[in-house]
């Protein structure tokens, strides 16, 4: 069984390894470059993606992440997806441009704009709803080429997949459908 790593600088990642345990694979807390060699894929979670950048650069692994996810698959969830975005707007700000998305911050507003949406029409297994819980979350405004849209929401991309990495603007790990985590897991074990 391979070992999904969860970036443990900041953010909802226990609610990723809880997950990532309802969906039958084992999860690692990553915050060091030894931890992040030792594992085959890694999630970036929600969070504040500036704090992120700064504990990246203080803990030497902005350019170990850039290397990894060049190699290995990456999921960025929220502030993960702004940090895999190539081009981070509102305001502009570094990532490790991974992926050919453009990205806003905080684009349904402040914190009192976060909520919960019911997905249809996505492009997961099964026909039932998907639930998803927005924080303060990002809105995808550009997807290059390489990135297959699989879900949206009031017209905007929020479950984005690109080969070997996925995004999601929204927090699949806050509820128990495991389906978003089973594909990435999917992505995992064909590597």
């Amino acid at each position: 069984m391979k070992t999904v790593g969860v970036l443990a600088l900041q953010g909802d990642f226990e609610a990723h390894a809880g997950a990532f345990a309802r969906a039958g694979a084992r999860a690692a807390e990553v915050r060091t470059v030894e931890q992040l060699e030792a594992v085959d894929a890694l999630v970036i979670p929600g969070g504040e993606s500036t704090t992120m950048l700064k504990l990246m650069s203080y803990y030497g692994l902005f350019e170990p992440l850039k290397a990894f996810a060049a190699a290995k698959p990456v999921f960025g969830t929220c502030a993960g997806a702004i940090l895999l975005a190539g081009e981070v707007l509102n305001p502009p700000q570094a990532s490790l441009n991974v992926l050919d998305m453009t990205i806003e911050r905080n684009a349904y507003g402040r914190q009192l704009a976060s909520h919960v949406a019911r997905l249809r029409g996505h492009a997961l297994d099964g026909d039932a709803e998907l639930e998803a819980v927005f924080i303060r979350a990002p809105i995808i405004r550009r997807v290059g080429d390489s990135g297959k849209i699989l879900a949206t929401h009031n017209g905007d991309p929020v479950l984005v997949d690109f080969g070997r990495h996925l995004v999601a603007t929204f927090h699949p790990e806050l509820t128990q459908d495991s389906r978003v985590h089973k594909l990435f897991l999917r992505k995992v074990e064909a590597r």
